[in-house]
């Protein structure tokens, strides 16, 4: 099992409330659910500093290399390409 730290966090009422309705949702606990969602968020920060520091050092992403990352995310997403409309609008 993998080892936790106890932590006391403070929420609105309404946030509370939407993260425990998230988690059994879910089928997990409000604890489990904080911790997969804040791992999430911090690896989409991640992804975007990486991006960040890659177009520092290389200059801007084309608008080919944007629709090639868009496309990539969706299909790992399992999701359908862009229509045609949102791929011009990224």
């Amino acid at each position: 099992m993998a080892q936790r730290e106890k932590r006391s966090v403070s929420l609105p009422p309404d946030l509370a409330r939407a993260v425990e309705h998230a988690a059994k949702a879910e089928g997990t606990t409000f604890s489990a659910w904080l911790a997969e969602t804040a791992a999430h968020r911090l690896k989409l920060e991640a992804g975007r500093q990486a991006i960040g520091e890659w177009e520092r050092e290389n200059g801007p992403l084309t608008e080919a290399e944007l629709a090639d990352g868009l496309a990539r995310a969706r299909s790992s997403l399992g999701r359908a390409p862009a229509p045609a409309a949102e791929r011009k609008s990224a």
